[in-house]
């Protein structure tokens, strides 16, 4: 069941300027305090509350998103993960004080942050990946995932049918070897 603060989510499709200034002051002191409480900075907490945002706009661009729990929960579990992903990075830190906050917290709630959190990882991992390939590899693919069929492919870059094909099949398989010797591979849990 769609939460009233779905009105969030709206706001932040259309870039309501007044709701996003809301979401900062209603919301993000909590955040700071959580990553300043976890070897964190100002600094830091202002990167990680935006990346959230970030993350939950593409998140609802690119589905029929509802929210089912309180805002303030989904965009905190969203900046505990986030935060948790930087210190395991920097092996130099440890967690010390990540708590709830005294959020209650349902199993879908914590379940659709963590897929945004994975799906989001997983899409850099792919978008990193796809920047060590040569520039016709690509553009090749680039184009084919647009929709396109392998016919139009092939005719936009002057290729035969058969050769396209192959020529996709061929960059898939370096994508997908790239992708499998990343480290974060296995973390992903693809």
């Amino acid at each position: 069941m769609r939460h009233p603060d779905q009105l969030y989510i709206y706001g932040l499709l259309a870039n309501d300027k007044n709701v996003i200034e809301k979401i900062y002051q209603n919301f993000f002191s909590k955040i700071k305090g959580m990553i300043i409480k976890n070897n964190g900075s100002s600094d830091d907490a202002s990167d990680i509350f935006q990346e959230a945002l970030i993350t939950i706009y593409n998140k609802a661009k690119k589905t029929d998103f509802e929210l089912t729990c309180p805002f303030e929960a989904f965009l905190w579990l969203i900046c505990r993960k986030k935060w948790i992903n930087v210190l395991n990075k920097n092996k130099n830190f440890r967690v010390t004080n990540i708590d709830e906050e005294g959020y209650n917290f349902k199993e879908d709630s914590l379940q659709l942050a963590e897929e945004t959190i994975l799906q989001e990882e997983r899409l850099k991992l792919l978008s990193d990946k796809l920047a060590l390939l040569g520039d016709a590899c690509r553009q090749l693919l680039e184009y084919s995932w647009q929709g396109f069929s392998m016919q139009e492919v092939a005719d936009h870059f002057g290729y035969s049918f058969g050769y396209a094909r192959k020529k996709k099949s061929i960059c898939v398989a370096k994508l997908i070897s790239e992708i499998k010797q990343s480290p974060d591979y296995n973390i992903l849990k693809w």
